[in-house]
């Protein structure tokens, strides 16, 4: 089992290609994971990103994308180790991984909160989504 084990979802009101554009741009991933270098195992397009990790930790980790009513489930999936002086995984004794896991949680939920808040771009709660209130007028 591994050091550090997160798993968050967060229902964002926008599709999953618009979601998905977020993560496909590596350039972006060190502005979200300052820590983290990533390299794409699987580019699953609409249905997100797998990668593996190295840098601070080692291990894997996944944004899948699930398209539900009129928007997207990000699943997020972070399973790693800290990264030892000779560049393979370590362990961390336990209250160190669950401080670790707990920040690591805390940082996944302020990633989704904050793509959507801008993504959904004000959108109230019950709403249809700004392209349909065009055709409606």
């Amino acid at each position: 089992m591994p050091s550090v084990d997160v798993v968050d979802e967060t229902f964002l009101a926008v599709p999953p290609a618009r979601v998905a554009a977020e993560f496909a741009d590596p350039g972006a991933w060190p502005a979200l994971w300052p820590d983290l270098r990533l390299e794409v195992l699987a580019d699953r397009g609409v249905e997100g990103v797998r990668w593996t990790v190295g840098g601070a930790l080692t291990g894997s980790m996944e944004v899948w994308l699930e398209a539900v009513l009129d928007g997207t489930v990000v699943h997020y999936f972070l399973r790693a180790d800290p990264t030892g002086p000779d560049g393979l995984p370590a362990r961390w004794p336990r209250r160190r991984a669950t401080a670790e896991t707990q920040r690591r949680q805390r940082a996944a939920k302020r990633i989704a909160f904050a793509l959507k808040a801008r993504l959904e771009a004000g959108r109230a709660p019950g709403e249809p989504p700004p392209t349909d209130l065009t055709r409606r007028a």
